[in-house]
């Protein structure tokens, strides 16, 4: 059977979900998806054994150099989650997720795609203003440093695209992925907290919202089937937003750890922002510093959009979502 669907950034962490998803059927909230065929589109070189097995047909396709003509062919969706967040330099931020998720667009309107769902990220949007109110959709954008702006700056090429009638265009905004799957810098954190010792700049009283894999998958396949979905841009997290605190209290729960904070001044947190930025503005990257950057601050978010147009309806909460993440790590073989 001809696949319908098209998936970009598996093997990664969220198109790899997606990609299980929908070749063995998945059931949250009001989606039931059947088993059906997908096409992937992996980077050259790519780890694709899995995906193979799992029975997907793989298409290697590198967003930064001219497509094969035959990716998008006979396609109807297509699920962009590929891009970088923790780049080598700047530089890569723009050449794949803005003129990656170009070149990906324009390929998918000649091939007469019907509907294209951009997995963009909370980064366009910024850092709450106030921590008692919720960020929505209507909210100006407020990119946070040059991942934010690269996110905003594709979602404005998808969503133009859209409001030119070339394609049907649907923008998501998960906040902090977690999961089975995870990347290694998710691993070190539970390490992190495994240590007893944590950091906290501040009070860790900040709100942090976060999504859980299957919970963005549910809003994914949504994003795919509901017509008024169109044009349209929705958060898409777990039910409420968790303190700082209280996520790392709840690790530190399933790791059997009794977790007791070392609390730096908020100001260190502002400290470390300050220097990411004059770091980009080198052009070069300091992952460690841009994680410190953001942990005081808050990014806390509604999904009231989502559910009232969507029907979105998350299941999966921090507890068992970090449970089920935990389980993985050891059936890798991690030491936590």
């Amino acid at each position: 059977m001809q696949p319908k669907a098209l998936v970009t950034g598996a093997p990664g962490w969220l198109g790899t979900r997606l990609t299980e998803a929908l070749l063995s059927g998945f059931s949250m909230g009001p989606v039931v998806q059947e088993k059906e065929p997908v096409r992937v589109a992996a980077a050259p070189g790519s780890a694709t054994a899995e995906l193979r097995a799992l029975g997907a047909q793989v298409i290697e396709a590198d967003l930064r150099h001219p497509l094969p003509a035959e990716l998008c062919a006979g396609i109807d969706t297509v699920f962009h989650c590929a891009g970088v967040v923790h780049p080598g330099r700047i530089e890569d931020l723009y050449t794949l997720n803005v003129e990656g998720t170009r070149r990906l667009l324009d390929a998918a309107i000649a091939a007469k795609v019907r509907r294209f769902v951009f997995v963009s990220s909370n980064s366009p949007a910024g850092l709450n203003i106030d921590g008692s109110r919720l960020m929505t959709e209507e909210d100006p954008p407020r990119p946070y440093l040059g991942y934010g702006l690269s996110k905003l700056q594709a979602e404005w090429l998808v969503l133009d695209a859209h409001r030119a009638g070339r394609i049907e265009a649907v923008v998501l905004r998960p906040c902090w992925f977690y999961g089975p799957n995870q990347p290694e810098r998710q691993t070190r954190f539970f390490r992190m907290i495994q240590g007893g010792h944590p950091i906290v700049f501040g009070k860790g009283d900040n709100l942090r919202s976060m999504s859980y894999v299957d919970n963005t998958v549910q809003g994914m396949l949504l994003a795919r089937s509901v017509e008024r979905a169109a044009g349209e841009i929705y958060w898409i997290t777990d039910r409420r937003p968790y303190s700082f605190i209280e996520i790392l209290q709840t690790v530190g729960k399933l790791l059997d750890v009794r977790v007791r904070p070392r609390y730096l001044p908020k100001i260190s947190c502002d400290v470390a922002r300050f220097c990411d930025s004059i770091i980009q503005m080198t052009g070069m990257y300091s992952q460690d510093m841009h994680v410190a950057g953001e942990l005081a601050a808050s990014i806390a978010v509604s999904i009231d959009k989502a559910k009232e147009q969507l029907g979105y309806a998350p299941e999966i909460e921090l507890e068992e979502g970090m449970r089920r993440s935990i389980e993985w790590c050891r059936a890798q073989g991690y030491a936590i």
